[in-house]
């Protein structure tokens, strides 16, 4: 027994010195962290009755299935809601313009999350309702902030975000019905400046803080066209671009799991460092 005893001991004083030299070379818990040391800022609208849609579309409707205690004394709540695929923060699949593209559960993850920048064309959307952002808009963000990272998401800040919900603001016009759709004015991105995204860089997604990636004006949406033909999904009504810095953040986009959807509701999260 004493002979099995001296090995047992041994292993044992072995292991404990193994542990103790861990827990001493460990990092702290935070350090360990993806996103420890940093902000998140929620880039979403949330969905409600005033939530914008466009014109033909329907709009966001929640009724309340059960709100209120039951015979048996504890509370319960549920509701039922619909509303069109594209109408608030939303995703814009590939299918959405293009025959053969993907559906939104078709989308890779690893597509909807990663390294993001901002380029802010505020100034110039503030001046022209129908602006459209250029190739030279991304040429003069280079030059102030270096050459977009490989595989980044690309956010265009128009400004726009600060009308949400006044219709009349955010999308030109109040009415509703394709009447309507003749009458909207918002900025958006030109198709030779998406095509340039798509030939010159490597991205994953483009959004926007508009009703549409192509502005308000467009009859053939040719930049929905050349974005979606190539798989390339788009986010629109993103809230509060205002509160990004150009760099150094990264992008969660998760939408709603529909299958054979062309478009759902989108939960967009931005992590900013605080060093920044």
């Amino acid at each position: 027994m004493k002979t099995l005893l001296a090995p047992l001991s041994l292993l044992c004083v072995v292991c404990l010195g193994w542990v103790l030299n861990l827990a001493v070379a460990a990092p702290p818990v935070g350090a360990m962290l993806p996103f420890a040391g940093g902000t998140w800022i929620d880039l979403t609208h949330e969905f409600a009755a005033d939530t914008l849609y466009w014109p033909t579309a329907q709009r966001f409707q929640l009724e309340v299935e059960s709100r209120a205690m039951t015979p048996k004394g504890y509370f319960y709540a549920a509701n039922r809601y619909r509303a069109s695929e594209h109408g608030g923060t939303h995703i814009d699949a590939p299918i959405h313009f293009a025959e053969k593209g993907k559906t939104v559960d078709q989308l890779p993850i690893e597509q909807l999350m990663g390294t993001a920048v901002v380029v802010d064309v505020s100034e110039k959307a503030s001046a022209d309702a129908d602006y459209r952002v250029t190739v030279g808009d991304f040429e003069a963000w280079e030059n102030n902030h270096g050459r977009m990272p490989k595989g980044c998401i690309v956010l265009l800040h128009t400004g726009y975000g600060r009308y949400w919900p006044d219709a009349k603001k955010y999308l030109g016009t109040e009415q509703r019905g394709a009447e309507a759709v003749a009458q909207l004015h918002f900025p958006g991105l030109h198709p030779d400046a998406a095509r340039w995204l798509i030939t010159a860089r490597e991205i994953k997604a483009v959004g926007l803080d508009t009703a549409s990636i192509d502005h308000g004006q467009s009859t053939l949406f040719e930049t929905h066209r050349a974005l979606l033909e190539l798989n390339i999904p788009a986010f629109e009504n993103v809230a509060d671009l205002d509160k990004l810095p150009a760099t150094g953040i990264y992008v969660i986009a998760l939408p709603m799991k529909i299958k054979e959807g062309s478009g759902g509701p989108l939960r967009i999260v931005a992590w900013m460092p605080d060093h920044r």
